[in-house]
């Protein structure tokens, strides 16, 4: 991690995804609309941010996820608590 990122999330973070799943990320927590910062990864401005306030893109965090699975473990990248809702509720994303 960088010294910008948190060792405590921000936000409670959820299930880190399997290798070559998607991160769930649709809390608008990750969206920083006021400053873009340098990726973690890729090194290329990003306004998002993971749980621990790191800048990095979605889909950087999901290739690291693939390429780095034993450490991915740890939770460094990990998906939304999905909450859990009524039968009424159809999610058509």
């Amino acid at each position: 991690m960088t010294a910008r990122a948190r060792k405590t999330p921000l936000w409670e973070p959820g299930l880190v995804p399997a290798p070559g799943h998607l991160l769930d990320w649709r809390d608008g927590r990750h969206f920083d609309r006021w400053q873009n910062l340098p990726c973690t990864l890729c090194g290329k401005d990003t306004p998002m941010r993971s749980h621990f306030n790191e800048p990095v893109h979605k889909t950087c965090a999901e290739e690291w996820i693939s390429s780095h699975p034993t450490e991915a473990r740890r939770g460094r990248f990990a998906s939304d608590i999905q909450l859990k809702r009524g039968k009424a509720y159809h999610d058509h994303a």
